[in-house]
Order: structure tokens, then C-alpha cells, then sequence
């Protein structure tokens, strides 16, 4: 079930109406109806995956208990290895197992041995990267002592499923969001017209900015053979475009979507696009994801402390499983090292380029210096993005070589040329509402509210006229794959 489709625009009026109307005197019952609907949602995709999600859960929630209540060391380990190799192993299975075997039969090719045959047919489930990480962080920090595991079978559920994060997160953390699952909820009528107006603005950017972007991206690395290097770097740019309304887009409308049930899920996008350096850009990007691998990966084998060969080891590593997180393609595990690339000279001189507050801190335009930094990392991240686009590491690198050929000089030639004047102004007024609303958990949180009530609904209008009227053919949220 897509949040910009019709399904859900049945769905979520009728699961909101019974929330509040119908279960609302009865905790239990509420979060009895979260997690019933937030296995109708997945099931929408593939009823088979449920399996996978409930014994995700039940592994947890009984290792979680088990890992408490035992205070030998030995047993609590045990436990703890059981849910990692649960939750690992499902996405070792599911997401990689195809990709050791082939490389291994490439491996094996070489002496005369066909492995091939041993690779399996196998559909990736939706949001598996997601909620195996948010499951097994929880017990995680139950080892580690830093949470008491939940007793209430029907609240870990909740938490594990919750709809509006299921499939693409943010991935939370049980310290975070499974309090409000035990906490009574009442509905508060400003944070649910927040909600909605976050929601509004997150399918904005899914429906008018990333699908119509999606259209020239497609173009262009389907048929790169067919153009010149200039065309392709257009092509790069619509995808970096793309990828980045359509995440964060999914990201406003999963927040917007959790307010309107009485629950505050963490920020996962803080206007990456606007990041002076790499440092800040990953700071500011899929943050749900980078602070997990940052506090359940990097700072336990060492992170930025310990000798300059142990902090590029660590950065190297790092960027590596992130890229694999990704996909079982090379081309993410090459992704990964050249963003660790850009961590090598800040390592080497012992500086860490952390900028303490936003680009044009309680200014309207940033100055020169701040300009010239933000246009070279987002150029960087074009070209770099064409490694996460392209469908083999093969097809990334001969894209790349045809942008830094001579025809890099060539007038850009596309089809739709029309279209794609208005999808370039389209994004210039996109990224002109970030920029002013780069303060804010969201681009229009506040900005709207400088007008009075009738010119607040005109922009509401207006941007609901857009979704209508550049709405681009349905495409699926990158991330699902994922």
C-alpha cells in the first residue's frame, strides 16, 4: 500500500475514525487496532512476509525478557546471539544470500566449478532492512542496560509494525517510541493539523517533485548510450533531485501520518542538500540510519578514537556495511568507500570541519564561502549518485566516463525539453521553500503561519493544484527496495 494512493487515502480515514472514536477509552485496544492494521498495510504488498515480521517479534520480545532476567553473563549473550543471527540471518537470507553465491561461483568459475545453480529466486521483502535494525537495537540496548524490555506482547507488536514507519522508517529506537505505546494518548488538535500539513508537503514532494524527476532520471540511465555527457549530467542531477524528495517526502508523510495517532517519530531528513562538507551532508542524511550504525557499529569498534590508522579503518568500515546496507551490489559498496574518500584528509590533519550551526545561521542568503561549499559537495553527490542509480557497477562507470568525455561540452539534448523546463522551475521553488524553511522539523512548519488564516488556505490550495496538476505517472518509494 502506497501512501499516495488511493488505498490509503481509504485507509487511514478509516483506521483514524476508529483510533479515536471507537477505541479510544481502551489503551489495549488501540494498540490492539495498531498493530491489526499495520499487518492489513504490509499485507497489502505480500500476506506471505507477515511470518517474517511476527517472528522478528516474538524472537525479541522473548530474548528481550529472557536477556533481563538473567544476570549470568554467559546466558545473556546466548540470547543476545539468537536474536542477532534471527534478524541478521532473515536479511542475510532474503537481501545477500544471492549475492555470495554468485561472486563466489565467479570465484570458483576460474576452476572449472559452475556454482551458479545454487542461487535462489528469492523476493525481497518490503522494509525488512528497517524493522529487523529497529528489533534487534532493542535488544540490544536490554543487553546493554539501558532499556527495560517490555512485558506487553501486544506494545512490542505495535512497535515493531507501526504502519506509518513500517516498510521505510525511520528506524526508531525502543527508548524513544515504545514509551508511547504504554503512555494513554489524547488527541490534540495542533499537532494533528501538523500532522496533516506535514503529510501535505511530503506527498508534494513524492508526487510533484520526485516522480516527475523520475521520469527524466529513467531516461536517461536506461538509454545512456544514447546521449552526451552533458544530457547524462542532467540526468545525474534529476535523480539526486529524485532520491531526495522521494525519501524525505516519505519521511514527512510517515511523521505527519504517526502525529495523527498521538505518536512523535524522530527527524530523518534536516535539508542534507544544504551541508557545506560530507561530514555534515551524512549528519543531516537518513539520520535514523547513520545514528544507528553510528551507535551500534562504529563507536563499538573504536570509532574516531585510538590512532589515525585505527579512525580510517573504522570510517572505512563504516561507509562499507552502509553501502551494503544498501544493496547486494558492488556498486553500493563502492558508494560507500568514496564517501569515506572524503573523510581522509579531515582524519589525517586531525580536524573534524563540524559546523555547530545551520548554513546562514539568522540570515536570509549565506555568504560567498558558504555558497561555494554547499554547490561542490552537491555536485559531489551528483556524480557520486550515479553509482546508487545505475544498474551495475559496470553501467555507473561508463556513465561516468561519458559526463568527463568532450561531449561534456555539447549542447544538452533530451526528449520533453518543454517538460522539463517546468520540472527545473518546479525544483526551484521546491528547494526555495526548503532553504527558507531550513529552520524548521519540516520546509512549511512555520513559514506559512507569517500570513494570515485566508492566504495560509491559498497556499494549501496551491500546492494541492500542483499534486494534481504536474502529477507524474505512480512510481514506487526508492527505498522499498532497500
Amino acid at each position: 500500500m502506497l501512501f499516495n494512493s488511493l488505498d490509503f487515502t481509504v485507509f487511514l480515514p478509516i483506521v483514524f475514525m476508529l483510533y479515536w472514536f471507537v477505541f479510544n477509552k481502551n489503551l489495549k485496544q488501540q494498540n490492539g487496532l495498531i498493530v491489526v492494521a499495520s499487518y492489513f498495510f504490509y499485507a497489502w504488498w505480500d500476506w506471505r512476509f507477515l511470518s517474517l515480521i511476527f517472528l522478528s517479534t516474538f524472537v525479541d520480545y522473548i530474548v528481550g525478557i529472557n536477556i533481563q532476567k538473567n544476570e549470568n553473563p554467559h546466558i545473556r549473550k546466548q540470547f543476545l546471539w539468537l536474536s542477532i543471527v534471527v534478524n541478521l540471518g532473515m536479511l542475510g537470507v532474503f537481501k545477500y544470500f544471492n549475492f555470495f553465491i554468485e561472486n563466489f561461483a565467479l570465484a570458483f568459475s576460474f576452476f572449472g566449478l559452475d556454482l551458479s545453480s545454487y542461487t535462489l529466486n528469492l523476493i525481497l521483502p518490503v522494509g525488512i532492512s528497517f524493522y529487523t535494525f529497529q528489533t534487534l537495537s532493542y535488544t540490544l540496548d536490554i543487553y546493554k542496560r539501558k532499556l527495560e524490555p517490555t512485558k506487553d506482547f501486544i506494545v512490542f507488536a505495535a512497535f515493531v509494525s507501526f504502519f506509518p514507519q513500517l516498510v521505510a522508517g525511520p528506524i526508531e529506537r525502543a527508548k524513544h517510541l515504545l514509551p508511547q505505546f504504554v503512555a494513554k494518548r489524547k488527541f490534540i488538535y495542533h499537532k494533528a493539523t501538523d500532522g496533516l500539513r506535514q503529510i501535505l508537503w511530503g506527498l508534494f514532494k513524492k508526487m510533484v517533485i520526485a516522480d516527475n524527476c523520475a521520469l527524466f532520471a529513467d531516461e536517461f540511465f536506461k538509454n545512456q548510450s544514447e546521449y552526451s555527457g552533458s544530457s547524462l549530467l542532467i540526468g545525474a542531477f534529476f535523480f539526486t533531485i529524485q532520491i531526495y524528495a522521494d525519501f524525505s517526502g516519505y519521511s514527512d508523510i510517515a511523521i505527519g501520518t504517526s502525529r495523527l495517532f498521538g505518536f512523535d517519530l524522530m527527524k530523518n531528513f534536516a535539508f542534507p542538500y544544504f551541508s557545506r562538507n560530507i561530514r555534515e551532508f551524512w549528519r543531516r542524511w537518513h539520520i535514523s540510519l547513520t545514528s544507528w550504525f553510528k551507535d551500534y557499529f562504529y563507536i563499538p569498534i573504536g570509532g574516531s578514537k585510538g590512532s589515525k590508522w585505527m579512525q580510517l579503518r573504522n570510517t572505512f568500515l563504516i561507509f562499507l556495511v552502509i553501502g551494503f546496507w544498501h544493496g547486494a551490489h558492488w556498486k553500493f559498496i563502492v558508494y560507500g568507500f568514496i564517501n569515506a574518500l572524503h573523510f581522509v584528509p579531515g582524519i589525517l590533519k586531525g580536524k573534524s570541519d563540524r559546523y555547530e550551526h545551520f548554513v546562514a545561521h539568522n540570515k536570509w542568503l549565506p555568504s560567498i564561502k558558504e555558497l561555494f561549499n554547499m554547490l561542490k559537495t552537491f555536485a559531489f553527490l551528483v556524480l557520486v549518485r550515479v553509482f546508487f542509480r545505475a544498474d551495475t557497477l559496470t553501467d555507473a562507470l561508463s556513465y561516468l566516463s561519458t559526463i568527463f568525455s568532450k561531449s561534456i561540452f555539447d549542447i544538452p539534448v533530451f526528449p520533453n525539453r518543454s517538460s522539463a523546463v517546468i520540472v527545473f522551475v518546479l525544483i526551484s521553488v521546491f528547494m526555495t521553500i526548503e532553504w527558507f524553511g531550513r529552520n524548521n522539523e519540516y520546509a512549511i512548519e512555520k513559514i506559512l503561519f507569517k500570513l494570515n488564516r485566508p492566504w495560509r488556505f491559498v497556499c494549501y490550495y496551491t500546492i494541492l493544484f500542483c499534486m494534481f496538476y504536474f502529477y507524474a505517472k505512480q512510481q514506487q518509494f526508492i527505498y522499498f527496495q532497500f
